[in-house]
């Protein structure tokens, strides 16, 4: 231990260590997806900061593993934006300098039991803090929250139906704080071991007690994904060959990916014509997404629209969240240099106004969500209240074909479905395509980044509230004001110990003789 602590003595091997320590988690999502590396993952980050000599330097080494965090939860980020992801990953890995003081003031030294039990609810609702400030659309959206690592655990799948994916984050980060002071502090055993014993007891309630979504129905839908293929015609030629293998199905609804059509189908009405046959060729509305700069307004736009047998039915929906630099550049006066040094947007897309929820059929309403709108739980949250049946993504992610993008976006579907109880189906135009049931459960086989195909799901109904649905983001409320009674604790526990400390010694007055001066003189 004493050479270890003179070697993190030097400044710049600690920042090191933090950096790769804070990279640690990404080994719990996809494509790895160690789950249980979660509950662990964590700990090196902690006990760095906890050995820190001052504050400072701990709120420094949050910083240092905030943006380690991130590098590696966005590396394949770097054959797109290229220098510009290591600025946003140092920008967003300053959120985690205020969570290293944290552990800092809580655990340094040898902590009491009040100090350690404070912990074990004030971090992980620290860490709430920084996942709900960077979950704003503009600083990328929740991609990479700690609890959508668990998106194939089934208790964990459970709890999100309760309090969605943020009390996921919420356990896993205390049982991190729990591990941590059972490494390094021995005379704390007691209330580290209290803090792993109440959360198993609220998962198993969770487990126990949580409704479960009752299945009363099913519906046929079909993916079509066709692969990487160059130019707008030819995507879509291969789509319309893969659909035409649908006839005679008895298929409900067929969806297409993100940019399946690169025409407007306003000023295309050959496009939507073919469409059309496609429809009555298969018997099924077809959901389609298109990428194209709209003749009835200004502006790009990416829409789902659903075609039916007869032609556009006119159920649309224009995307809402648009992604940062793919979609758009934020302050594009100031950082429109990103298109010269990566592939950033050359023109921003424009945005739509509102969710939409589409009828299909007599019965069946769908609500359509582009990319990474799928990562939003507030959005599923809400087409959930408007009374869907099916939650639908249409998504890309071709230019990260050969990294881990493909399987951490497919498995947050399987979060969205749990948080809501409504089936959810992920389909890409490169893959990885994926359905998932009420329960956040996997429905069929994914349609893996190899393959141009189609598949038909068998995808449970199923209706009722979850607790999440019904109470929102919870988890998030409680966790700030857990912040705000700490805060004010601490605050009034500085004040108390400045008004007890002694008054400074004043030395006596002398005269100008420098003797002591006396009364009376």
């Amino acid at each position: 231990m004493k050479t270890l602590g003179h070697w993190l003595a030097s400044p710049w091997r600690r920042s090191a260590a933090a950096v790769i320590a804070g990279a640690l988690p990404v080994l719990a999502y996809p494509a790895p997806s160690l789950w249980w590396w979660a509950y662990v993952a964590l700990v090196p980050w902690i006990l760095l900061m906890r050995s820190a000599p001052t504050g400072k330097r701990a709120a420094y080494d949050g910083w240092c593993g905030g943006f380690g965090f991130m590098m590696a939860m966005h590396h394949w980020l770097l054959p797109f934006l290229h220098v510009f992801t290591f600025v946003l990953a140092a920008l967003l890995g300053a959120l985690w300098a205020l969570w290293g003081w944290q552990v800092h003031r809580l655990l340094a030294g040898l902590p009491s039991r009040r100090r350690i039990s404070a912990a074990l609810v004030v971090l992980p609702s620290g860490w709430l803090a920084v996942e709900l400030i960077r979950s704003w659309q503009g600083l990328g959206g929740p991609w990479g929250m700690l609890g959508s690592s668990q998106w194939q655990v089934e208790p964990a799948l459970r709890l999100a139906s309760v309090g969605g994916v943020w009390l996921l984050s919420f356990l896993i980060v205390a049982v991190n704080v729990a591990v941590a002071v059972l490494v390094a502090v021995r005379q704390a055993r007691v209330p580290a071991m209290a803090g792993l014993v109440a959360t198993a007891a609220a998962t198993s309630a969770a487990w126990a007690f949580a409704p479960r979504p009752d299945v009363d129905g099913q519906v046929r839908i079909a993916v079509v994904q066709p692969g990487v293929i160059d130019g707008p015609g030819h995507r879509l030629a291969r789509e319309e060959q893969l659909t035409h293998r649908l006839a005679g199905q008895d298929v409900d609804l067929i969806v297409w990916g993100e940019s399946s059509v690169g025409f407007d189908l306003g000023d295309r009405p050959d496009l939507a014509r073919r469409l059309a046959d496609l429809s009555r060729a298969t018997g099924a509305d077809i959901l389609v997404n298109v990428d194209a700069r709209r003749s009835d307004k200004p502006g790009i736009y990416k829409s789902s629209i659903l075609v039916g047998p007869d032609g556009l039915t006119g159920e649309r929906y224009d995307k809402m969240r648009l992604v940062p630099f793919g979609e758009y550049v934020p302050a594009r006066s100031l950082l429109g240099w990103a298109t010269s040094v990566g592939k950033a947007a050359g023109e921003d897309r424009m945005r739509g106004s509102q969710p939409v929820v589409m009828n299909v059929g007599d019965s069946l309403r769908v609500g359509p969500m582009v990319c990474f709108e799928t990562a939003f739980p507030d959005m599923t949250r809400h087409l959930t209240r408007e009374g869907v049946d099916v939650l639908i993504g249409q998504s890309s992610t071709s230019t990260f074909q050969n990294s881990w993008a493909p399987e951490q976006h497919a498995s947050l579907a399987a979060l969205r479905a749990a948080e809501t109880g409504r089936p959810m189906v992920h389909a890409t135009l490169t893959g990885v395509s994926a359905v998932y049931g009420p329960s956040g459960q996997r429905v069929g086989s994914w349609l893996g980044t190899d393959a141009s195909a189609t598949q038909i799901y068998e995808v449970p109904l199923a209706h009722g509230t979850t607790p999440y649905v019904r109470l929102g983001d919870w988890t998030v409320h409680a966790a700030m004001l857990i912040l705000a009674v700490w805060a004010a604790g601490e605050g009034g526990r500085t004040l108390r110990l400045r008004r007890s400390a002694p008054e400074p010694r004043v030395p006596p007055a002398r005269t100008v003789h420098e003797s002591p001066a006396g009364p009376g003189r």
